[in-house]
C-alpha cells in the first residue's frame, strides 16, 4: 500500500524567531468596517473587528492539502470582545472557477453566497451555533445538512483558549478537526480542488497563530 508522506508546500513566515517576518504580505483583507484592525505580533496574528472581516491567503492551494492554525476568542473587555465566530473559507473559487482575489469583496457576509467553496462556522451567531457547509456558488443559498449543525456547547468556543483546527481536503473527502477530534466529514463526489482560502468573523476580536499549509 503506498504511503503517503505530508510535504510542507508552503510555511506563513509567522514566528517570533523569524528575522524578518512579513505576515500581512500574505493576506487580503476584505473589511465590512473601516474600523477594523488587523496586525501582528511575536507571531500571532490579532482581528480586531465591529462588523464582517474576511483574510484571504493570496497563495492558491490545490489538493490534497490540510490547512492548520491554532485560534483564540479573546474575551478582555473590548467592544469586540464577543467570543463569536471563528470561521473559515478553504477551496475556494468564484462562481465561474475564477480566483476569488479577482473580485474583492465588501467583508459582508452575504457578498460571499456566491462562491464554490468549503466552509466551517465555530461558534456562530453570537456563539451558539457550529457549522459546515458546502457552497455551490449561488446568491442566498448556503446548504446545510442536518448533521452538519451542532449546538452542543462542547462545540462552541471558549473564551482566552487557544484551539487546533484543520481543515481538510483530501480528494473526495472533506473535514473539519479540532483539538485532533473529527467534528465534520462529507464525501464529496463533486470536490473542489483547488482555489484559496481565509480566516472569516464578525464582530469578534480573534487571534491566529501557528498557520501552516500542507500538501500530502
Amino acid at each position: 500500500m503506498r504511503r503517503r508522506m505530508a510535504i510542507p508546500v508552503m510555511m506563513l513566515t509567522l514566528t517570533a524567531a523569524s528575522p524578518r517576518p512579513q505576515p500581512l504580505a500574505d493576506w487580503r483583507i476584505e473589511a465590512e468596517s473601516p474600523d477594523a484592525r488587523v496586525s501582528t505580533r511575536d507571531g500571532v496574528i490579532d482581528i480586531d473587528t465591529p462588523k464582517g472581516l474576511t483574510l484571504w491567503w493570496r497563495r492558491p492551494i490545490a489538493a490534497p492539502v490540510t490547512i492548520s492554525f491554532e485560534a483564540m476568542a479573546v474575551a478582555a473587555g473590548g467592544a469586540n470582545d464577543t467570543v463569536s465566530d471563528l470561521n473559515a473559507f478553504w477551496m475556494a473559487s468564484d462562481a465561474d472557477g475564477g480566483s476569488v482575489l479577482a473580485h474583492p469583496r465588501s467583508g459582508a457576509f452575504a457578498a460571499y453566497d456566491d462562491l464554490r467553496t468549503y466552509y466551517v462556522g465555530i461558534g456562530g451567531n453570537r456563539n451558539t451555533t457550529t457549522r459546515f457547509r458546502r457552497y455551490i456558488g449561488q446568491p442566498g443559498n448556503r446548504p446545510l445538512l442536518r448533521e452538519h449543525d451542532l449546538g452542543a456547547p462542547a462545540d462552541m468556543l471558549r473564551p482566552n483558549v487557544w484551539t487546533r483546527i484543520r481543515l481538510i481536503a483530501d480528494g473526495r473527502t472533506v473535514a473539519v478537526e479540532r483539538d485532533g477530534r473529527r467534528v465534520f466529514t462529507l464525501a464529496d463526489p463533486q470536490p473542489y480542488v483547488r482555489g484559496h482560502w481565509g480566516l472569516r468573523t464578525t464582530w469578534s476580536h480573534l487571534r491566529i497563530r501557528r498557520v501552516a499549509v500542507t500538501r500530502s
